[in-house]
């Protein structure tokens, strides 16, 4: 069963998500600000195996060897979604790229020691100086 989709901003990359996500994150660490142009890169956290990609392929780019990797379509350059490079059965889909994200609300906050002094924590949401524990 499909419960999202979402894609690329010039359609060429789409998948399908059959999970509700786990967690709504904003990450703040330095390799997210490169990503969202600065400010907290914000996701939704799903089970790695309920992701599909239904057209096209995207591009990865890992910092690391052992990187878990950002997931972008080379046509367009967004970035649509991510796989934690201390849990690979998670991925993390950008929201931006969601069809319909109206349901976003940041529950964590996390990377907080790597933010720059004018980003601010969402209210309400749980604050990590790294990676939630667990």
């Amino acid at each position: 069963m499909i419960l999202r989709t979402g894609g690329c901003r010039c359609g060429e990359i789409r998948y399908a998500l059959s999970a509700e996500p786990m967690f709504h994150i904003a990450c703040h660490c330095r390799d997210c600000q490169y990503v969202a142009g600065g400010s907290p890169n914000l996701t939704m956290v799903f089970p790695a195996d309920t992701l599909t990609v239904t057209q096209g392929q995207p591009r990865v780019f890992k910092a690391r060897e052992a990187s878990g990797g950002s997931y972008f379509c080379g046509t367009c350059g967004v970035h649509v979604f991510s796989r934690p490079d201390k849990n690979r059965s998670l991925v993390a889909v950008k929201v931006g790229g969601l069809d319909n994200a109206s349901d976003f609300k940041v529950q964590a906050d996390m990377w907080m020691a790597s933010a720059p002094p004018w980003h601010r924590p969402h209210d309400g949401a749980m604050q990590f100086d790294q990676n939630p524990p667990g």
